[in-house]
C-alpha cells in the first residue's frame, strides 16, 4: 500500500488521461506499419502521455491561473493526439472500431478538462 496521494491523482480528468496514454502506447506497440514511421510512433506516444503530465505538473503549481494554463497545454496535447489518430486511421494503421473508441475517449477528456478550465477561470 502506497502513502498519501498527490492533489492531482484525485483529479478523474487525470485519472483517465493516463489510462487513455496506456492504450495508446499499447496501440503504437501493435502498429501495422513499417519502423520507417518511427517517428511519427515516438510523437503519438509523446503528445498522449503530454496530457496527464501537463494536469499534473498544472495541479502542482501554486496559483490556479498557472493550473490553467497548463490544462490549455494539456489539451492542445489531446487535440494533437487526436491529429496523429486520425493520421494512423486514414492510413489504414488503426482500424475504424479503435480509431472510434479512443476518439470518444478524447472528446471525453477534453470535455473535462474545458469543465475544469471554465470552473477554475471562474474563480480567478
Amino acid at each position: 500500500m502506497r502513502g498519501s496521494e498527490f492533489d492531482f491523482e484525485k483529479l478523474e480528468v487525470w485519472k483517465k488521461a493516463v489510462a487513455f496514454a496506456g492504450e495508446i502506447i499499447q496501440l503504437v506497440a501493435n502498429l501495422d506499419t513499417d519502423t520507417k514511421h518511427y517517428r511519427l510512433i515516438s510523437q503519438v506516444e509523446a503528445s498522449a502521455v503530454s496530457v496527464a503530465a501537463n494536469i499534473a505538473e498544472g495541479k502542482g503549481r501554486y496559483s490556479k491561473k498557472e493550473f490553467v494554463q497548463y490544462l490549455y497545454i494539456a489539451r492542445g496535447s489531446l487535440y494533437e493526439t487526436v491529429t496523429f489518430l486520425t493520421i494512423f486511421n486514414n492510413n489504414g494503421w488503426v482500424k475504424n472500431d479503435i480509431f472510434n473508441a479512443l476518439r470518444d475517449k478524447t472528446v471525453e477528456i477534453a470535455k473535462m478538462i474545458s469543465g475544469l478550465i471554465n470552473s477554475l477561470s471562474k474563480s480567478i
